[in-house]
């Protein structure tokens, strides 16, 4: 691990929260994608 010095705080709760923020938007982009592939075979099924 890098040497932080004085800011290890700092540069370490950012790494944390970007990662927090990445993991957020990968769940909900996850989530809508199956909320509309479900959709889709809903609305397919109803007019196949």
């Amino acid at each position: 691990m890098p040497e932080l010095g004085n800011y290890a705080a700092e540069v370490l709760s950012a790494y944390a929260i970007s990662l927090l923020l990445l993991a957020g938007i990968v769940a909900l982009s996850l989530r809508r994608g199956r909320r509309v592939k479900r959709e889709l075979q809903e609305v397919e099924r109803d007019h196949g």
